[in-house]
């Protein structure tokens, strides 16, 4: 089955045309600056070079045509598309066939994510009116976590406001996760029961997974908790925005745009979200660079432990997304701050670059490390699959 994957923001557009049983990827791009000045689409066939078209796209619905333009060229139909939806806040369980009912719950939870479901929504409505023949899906990263226990979901904040504006821990890369569950389960079968989950890349968030569900997440209500991000400041006393906006005379808007866009890395280094840069500053002695990972490498740790703590134990972790998997000293420094628990790389495997799953732990390392490219794509595509027929 050939399926088109299509992830949404609010000013660009990714996609990624693949063949379920086979994996291969017809065709992959994105569509940058949609709305704004300078826009264009990045295109590649077959793992061939990169293209750059540069062309007006005033809105999504000029964008999906563009796309649909560009896969004309692909000697493949289209059977199915499947949506990454960022929110699928309580209406989503599991990833759902598009109807009216279901579009309407990704517009309603919308506040919850407004950067991104408002845009998801419109793409999957433009999809729908422009190839009604093709069939819809609807993969939120919220679903893998709604099962997880209440005491893990459940904030302690009176019962009314949490029933009545559905205040809970939604998590988010729930669909990165559950790609990695199933890859680690498929290459280490019943030697793994009690995985932590490490999405490490600008945005990144812990997993627990125990058999396969979801015992806890880092991310909270919103993808802001947790772990310090690329500009994300991750967890802090909640009244520090009160705190702000009283004594720094900050609105909430501002505290809003700084917390998501000014913080994390990008504010403790003061150089650079991208952990490249910070890791080249600290190497040349820049003291912020240093101060920023020994951060990302202290919290990743702790968080790591909290993780293990919600399924009473842990016998394997999986380092994966841009960071997780690119960076040999980002992870050495989280397996480092880890070695009370026996966590042990070793050095060789760990500085290996490869597009295959691999272990990077020593054999006697008390819990197995590995490196997992993560495939979102896939796996939504294979939602679709099952959904589709």
């Amino acid at each position: 089955m050939n399926v088109l994957v299509i992830n949404a923001g609010s000013s660009s557009l990714k996609y990624q045309f693949l063949n379920v049983d086979t994996r291969e990827v017809y065709a992959k791009g994105n569509c940058e600056r949609i709305g704004i000045d300078g826009s264009f689409v990045g295109h590649e066939e077959n793992g061939g070079p990169k293209q750059k078209l540069e062309v007006a796209l005033p809105d999504h619905r000029t964008a999906i045509k563009h796309v649909f333009e560009i896969l004309k060229a692909v000697d493949a139909p289209i059977d199915g598309i499947g949506h990454r939806v960022v929110q699928g806040g309580w209406y989503f369980p599991e990833s759902a066939l598009v109807t009216d009912e279901t579009l309407g719950w990704v517009r309603e939870v919308a506040p919850l994510a407004p950067l991104h479901n408002y845009a998801e929504a419109d793409v999957i409505e433009i999809c729908r009116d422009m190839f009604a023949q093709i069939g819809n899906v609807i993969v939120p990263d919220t679903a893998f976590h709604y099962h997880m226990p209440e005491h893990a979901w459940r904030y302690a904040l009176p019962r009314d406001v949490v029933d009545t504006y559905h205040v809970r821990k939604y998590g988010a890369h729930g669909t990165s996760h559950r790609f990695i569950w199933r890859t680690v389960h498929e290459l280490r079968g019943d030697k793994t029961h009690r995985l932590v989950s490490c999405h490490l890349g600008s945005g990144a968030s812990l997993c627990a997974i125990e058999d396969g569900k979801c015992m806890d997440t880092t991310m909270g209500l919103t993808p802001l908790d947790g772990l310090i991000m690329g500009t994300r400041c991750g967890t802090i006393d909640p009244s520090t925005v009160v705190y702000l906006n009283r004594v720094g005379g900050y609105s909430i808007d501002q505290i809003d745009t700084m917390m998501n866009k000014e913080s994390g890395l990008l504010a403790v280094s003061g150089r650079s979200s991208d952990s490249r840069d910070i890791e080249e500053g600290a190497h040349v002695g820049d003291e912020h660079c240093q101060m920023a990972l020994e951060m990302f490498y202290y919290r990743t740790a702790q968080l790591f432990a909290e993780m293990a703590s919600s399924m009473q134990g842990v016998d394997t972790m999986a380092f994966t997304a841009g960071i997780g998997e690119n960076s040999a000293e980002m992870r050495q420094g989280v397996a480092d701050r880890l070695a009370w628990m026996g966590v042990h790389l070793d050095a060789q495997k760990n500085a290996v670059r490869s597009d295959e799953p691999r272990v990077i732990s020593t054999p006697d390392s008390a819990i197995t490390c590995m490196v997992v490219p993560t495939n979102e794509e896939y796996m939504i595509a294979l939602d679709v699959a099952e959904l589709l027929g």
